[in-house]
């Protein structure tokens, strides 16, 4: 978590601090977050090996097979980020509204040539994750694939599989753009924030 605190004040912000204790889930979780910063954007956050593997995937995740999202690794996030959300003060790192846009379990499909389930650690580690999603919008198998070669190494891509839960009509990202927690919009997280502030003040 060295890169997570370095990059935040948190006499500042209210995000949680990365040298708390490190919980596990029974299952782990995944969370999506919709991050309106100096773009707006989406984080998609794997619970992998006791913190929140992170990628930022600037158009959001897509329920078409046909389709592949860049997705561009960040720094691994604390677990508890999983329930952040609200504001980060403008000029701190990554300033702006953040949002629970999805959230659930997951778990790996990938297998090696036995048959065997790999592990989500060990899938990550070789840059090939296969995870079903059991989220409230997003549901069903999903790869993120390291890129290494070209321009683009080093960065991922994140594709709907083929399943009974793809749809290329499907457009969740544009019609379903709420909180799955509090049902708020960005604005209204936004002015929520501001008015706590201001009565603090």
């Amino acid at each position: 978590m060295t890169d997570y605190n370095k990059k935040r004040d948190f006499n500042k912000t209210k995000e949680p601090r990365g040298d708390g204790p490190k919980k596990k889930h029974e299952k782990p979780i995944f969370v999506i977050q919709k991050h309106d910063a100096t773009n707006l954007h989406y984080d998609f956050r794997l619970e992998i090996d006791h913190t929140l593997k992170s990628w930022s995937v600037p158009k959001g995740p897509s329920t078409d097979p046909s389709v592949k999202r860049m997705a561009i690794p960040t720094e691994d996030h604390p677990i508890a980020y999983a329930d952040f959300e609200g504001t980060i003060p403008e000029g701190e790192y990554g300033g702006g509204t953040v949002m629970i846009w999805d959230n659930g379990t997951i778990e790996s499909n990938k297998k090696d040539e036995n048959g065997n389930i790999i592990s989500l650690e060990d899938s990550f580690n070789t840059g090939s994750i296969e995870v079903t999603l059991h989220g409230k919008k997003l549901q069903g198998k999903f790869n993120l694939v390291k890129m290494k070669g070209g321009k683009m190494s080093g960065n991922w891509l994140l594709m709907k599989q083929e399943d009974a839960e793809a749809d290329a009509r499907r457009n969740p990202v544009s019609t379903q753009p709420k909180s799955v927690v509090t049902g708020r919009s960005l604005s209204e997280i936004a002015e929520a924030e501001n008015g706590n502030q201001k009565k603090q003040e």
